[in-house]
């Protein structure tokens, strides 16, 4: 009553490998998460926005799962918050000098107006580095912790003469720029003993965007060129109407442009990263990102329109509350001084502030996250299995330089 069928036995099947990149975090508690954060802002008065961007960094990092094995951010908000504080007390002495200038002289002003953002631009490029690399060292894979080296002064001065060679030529070397900047910070950046470089080249860069500054050089000659001699030439003057009126086009096509650029450049950006044999690539679609940026737009107009009406509502209870019509409100000169009017429309814009916070964290953070992690793809794997930790942990003051520079990100 049994037989045994002919041929060898067939094997199981094997059990299917986890993908190299995923993200498997839920995009409600994320949303959850920026709500309450914000809410917490309102009630400190901004200072909550340290614990809050470490939140935000473990939740992304902690969902970030690379070969089976989730990311570990290990910074805290204390340190973020102490180190703005040492940063803020080595800029205001510079802030007040600038305004003490500015008292004594309005020519001395202008003239020390230009070595101050000389020197703010500089010192941003420094912030932007040191707060890399403490992002760097409380990043933790596979209980090694990635670090970094380098001078923040090298970068920045290597950061400032590309600036100026980019504004010389009107943007045509920014590719060139990212790409040598990239290429120092990636020297310098270790996961572990595995030391990171970058082969992503300017002229590949270039080559996949250079249609874009074409179309912001046309636009930009067009406008300030064609307009302004209209004046001069009336035969011009039909043309400069014509370019008038394509110029309401702008803010709809910006945001496409815009999507399209910065696609671009975190393909060539990912494409280009290595860590010994450990090679990273990205097939992101230059659309990938334009619904984000539209997304953004949109809860904008709406937050602002609920932000009119509400201005509109308490104008109309401050002066129903003093017996006055509006327009014997507004005919007052105390009406702009109303302090509960003044009081309503303060709690107003910082709502309407933190509300746009909320907007920008959720889309342009933790969605471009997923999206662009979603088009990575991570070989070679195998050379990062048994590195040796290696470098030291860095402090938050170039977190708190970026911050009080307001030149942060990631």
């Amino acid at each position: 009553m049994s037989w045994t069928p002919l041929g060898p036995p067939i094997p199981p099947p094997l059990p299917v490998p986890p993908p190299p990149v995923a993200f498997s975090g839920s995009r409600g508690e994320f949303f959850r998460l920026a709500r309450r954060g914000a809410g917490l802002e309102f009630v400190t008065l901004g200072f909550y926005r340290f614990w809050l961007l470490t939140d935000i960094r473990r939740h992304l990092w902690a969902n970030t799962v690379v070969d089976g094995d989730a990311a570990e951010y290990t910074g805290r908000g204390k340190e973020l918050l102490i180190g703005f504080l040492v940063a803020l007390a080595i800029l205001m002495p510079i802030y007040l000098g600038y305004f003490l200038i500015g008292l004594e002289a309005e020519r001395l002003k202008a003239f020390a107006s230009i070595p101050l953002i000389a020197f703010f631009y500089l010192f941003g490029q420094f912030a932007i580095y040191r707060a890399r690399r403490y992002r760097l060292t409380r990043t933790v894979w596979r209980g090694v912790r990635f670090w970094m080296s380098g001078s923040g002064w090298i970068y920045a001065l290597q950061a400032s003469l590309w600036g100026l060679l980019s504004t010389v030529t009107l943007g045509l070397a920014l590719p060139w720029r990212a790409a040598a900047l990239e290429r120092y910070k990636m020297r310098h950046s270790y996961y572990g003993d595995l030391q990171g470089s970058f082969e992503g080249r300017g002229w590949g860069f270039f080559k996949r965007g250079w249609w874009l500054w074409l179309v912001a050089m046309v636009t930009l000659i067009v406008l300030f060129v064609t307009v302004p001699l209209a004046k001069w030439y009336p035969a011009l003057l039909p043309l400069a109407k014509v370019v008038f009126g394509a110029a309401l086009l702008i803010p709809i096509v910006t945001p496409f442009l815009y999507g399209i650029f910065k696609a671009i450049e975190w393909r060539w950006w990912l494409s280009g990263i290595r860590f010994g044999g450990v090679r990273l690539e990205s097939s992101l679609p230059k659309s990938a990102l334009i619904g984000l940026y539209w997304k953004v737009i949109g809860w904008i107009v709406v937050l602002g329109l609920v932000f009119a009406a509400y201005l509109a509502l308490c104008t109309v209870m401050v002066a129903s509350i003093g017996g006055e019509g509006l327009t014997e409100f507004f005919k007052t000169p105390e009406s702009m001084r109303s302090i509960p009017l003044l009081v309503l429309l303060g709690l107003g814009y910082l709502t309407l502030a933190l509300a746009f916070n909320v907007v920008i964290r959720v889309y342009l953070t933790r969605d471009l996250w997923v999206i662009v992690l979603g088009s990575v793809n991570i070989s070679g794997l195998e050379a990062a299995a048994n590195v040796a930790a290696r470098g030291d942990l860095a402090n938050a003051l170039g977190e708190g330089f970026a911050d009080g520079l307001d030149v942060g990100g990631f």
